[in-house]
């Protein structure tokens, strides 16, 4: 897809942005690597793990808020923000029942914030670069949940694997509009230095 320059005016936005899609994409990584080095095979660090990534996802969604003109403009990640805290909520309690109940918690919410990540994406795409992988992964996430609901009722229970891998493709989604916005910043500085 090819990279757009919009006007220089909206540079601060994008430099805000690619920090905070490498550190959404580094997060992610290292939440996935714990998952799969100890996360499955202990199950209290596992039922953790599961607990910090939708506060994870509360508390940054909060940063980029704040970070973006605030909670009145930013209502796609202010919902996001109240949707995940109460995730968070939902995880604690549910890893006390089961790990079917668990997933479909997790499925809910990754309907729920891949549409309001999608929405978001969307009402950025005007004044911001690298947003189609923001939309694309709000896409997916919604797609995601619901295959994890499904998972839910099945009979061969489902592990923080299954979440790893919805995690790890998050994180390629940040990290690649990370990396198209450091190629794009990058071409404003030289077309505006020459």
């Amino acid at each position: 897809m090819p990279l757009n320059i919009k006007p220089l005016q909206g540079l601060p936005s994008q430099y805000w942005l690619k920090k905070y899609y490498y550190l959404r994409a580094a997060f992610s990584l290292i939440w996935v690597a714990a998952a799969f080095i100890v996360g499955q095979h202990a199950s209290y660090i596992g039922a953790l793990l599961l607990i910090i990534y939708p506060a994870w996802d509360a508390l940054a969604n909060y940063i980029d808020a704040t970070q973006s003109g605030g909670f009145g403009k930013n209502r796609m990640q202010t919902a996001n923000i109240l949707i995940s805290a109460l995730t968070t909520l939902a995880v604690i309690f549910a890893t006390r029942e089961s790990m079917n109940a668990v997933i479909a918690v997790f499925g809910a919410w990754a309907i729920l914030s891949g549409l309001l990540q999608l929405g978001a994406a969307v009402l950025r795409w005007k004044h911001n670069n690298a947003q189609w992988s923001m939309a694309l992964s709000g896409a997916q996430s919604a797609l995601a949940g619901a295959f994890f609901i499904f998972q839910a009722q099945g009979v061969v229970p489902p592990s923080i694997i299954n979440i790893a891998g919805y995690a790890a493709f998050g994180a390629f989604y940040f990290l690649i509009s990370a990396l198209s916005l450091s190629v794009i910043i990058r071409r404003s500085r030289q077309v505006s230095a020459s």
